[in-house]
């Protein structure tokens, strides 16, 4: 890619949230330009209606496609053309409606390469429901437009989490947890911590499902049947993978910092623990597909909409993090390319002497 820029891809997320005020407070400071160019899908209408609202101050740069961008430019790609009504604080129809044709928009951008890589506003996972959008959230939804295998994993600094289930009622979480399962999450986590976090030999946690890890199956069998064997198997096959630990007092401890990444049985169990230590700092990263995707660790946030309060630092944090992403993975692509385009030709030269021989 040399020295061309990275082209930030974002979808605009709820009208009637804080979205759209952490994305242009992101892009008042000149110095981000340095590193990326801008493409917001969305309306230079309501992009401008927000600015005057909130006393944003971000000249913006309207345009008809993404391949019309322009450098060191707020560039707005008019995925709409007709004016929306923005009801800060509520929950609309219409919100949701325009929330999904951002993200189709910039989704299919990422698809076809005119974006690097893709950084989402927060939506309202209820009112963008549809007969077109029928995901739990944006990580079902990208695995599916990607065909991959993804995984919700939570990254601020070194602190990393992921869960083996997402988006799932409580009441429902024990029927997911299988050895099959576990095993395919630590595999993105193993992979992703080596591809786009430069970390040759990761080190991760597996925390069990119960209360006390189950006491051996006084309090729940998940830990004896299936979490132990599939973390002892794991660890016999060379992977660095320890546990499972008790959730209680393993972040309590700090015991989270002496490893790479920590994956948990499900949504809360991580993410309580992993905002506590990390809100407005964290990003969230969707790992397992062949496209970047990032975004802030936070929603909607209704109740501060439209008041120009918004805390922007985890949608910055999102946009850096997915420019460091995408630089870590084009450099391992480029290492590991090299090494099997010279195997190749050690082999090829070795079959070409044995023939001389």
């Amino acid at each position: 890619m040399g020295n061309e820029k990275i082209r930030i891809g974002i979808s605009v997320g709820d009208l009637n949230g804080i979205g759209l005020e952490t994305v242009l407070k992101t892009f008042e400071n000149n110095l981000i330009f340095d590193f990326c160019t801008p493409i917001l899908f969305a309306s230079a209408k309501v992009v401008n209606f927000q600015k005057k609202i909130l006393k944003i101050n971000v000249p913006i740069n309207a345009i008809d496609h993404a391949s019309n961008a322009v450098d060191n430019k707020f560039n707005v790609v008019n995925v709409w053309e007709e004016a929306v009504n923005v009801e800060f604080g509520k929950e609309t129809k219409e919100a949701g409606e325009y929330a999904y044709k951002s993200l189709v928009a910039a989704t299919e951008a990422l698809r076809i390469e005119e974006v690097d890589v893709l950084v989402t506003a927060p939506i309202n996972k209820n009112n963008i429901q549809s007969e077109e959008f029928k995901f739990p959230g944006h990580t079902e939804f990208l695995a599916d437009a990607f065909n991959g295998d993804s995984l919700m994993f939570m990254v601020a600094d070194d602190f990393r989490v992921g869960v083996v289930t997402g988006h799932v009622p409580v009441n429902k979480i024990s029927e997911y947890i299988t050895k099959e399962l576990i095993r395919s999450k630590v595999a993105i986590i193993n992979e992703t911590l080596i591809k786009d976090f430069g970390i040759p030999k990761p080190k991760i946690a597996i925390l069990g499902l119960n209360p006390h890890n189950g006491d051996k199956g006084v309090i729940g069998l998940e830990e004896e049947e299936v979490i132990k064997p599939v973390v002892k198997e794991l660890f016999e096959e060379g992977n660095l993978v320890f546990g499972p630990y008790a959730a209680d007092g393993f972040f309590g401890t700090d015991n989270y910092t002496n490893f790479d990444a920590i994956l948990g049985m499900y949504h809360d169990q991580a993410l309580i623990p992993f905002k506590t230590i990390s809100f407005n700092q964290g990003i969230n990263y969707t790992a397992g597909l062949v496209k970047i995707r990032t975004s802030p660790d936070h929603g909607t946030a209704y109740e501060i909409a439209g008041k120009g309060v918004a805390d922007y630092k985890s949608f910055e944090q999102a946009v850096l993090n997915a420019i460091d992403i995408y630089k870590l993975r084009a450099e391992y692509n480029y290492l590991t390319r090299n090494v099997l385009q010279k195997q190749k030709t050690i082999d090829s030269r070795q079959k070409k002497s044995q023939k001389t021989v």
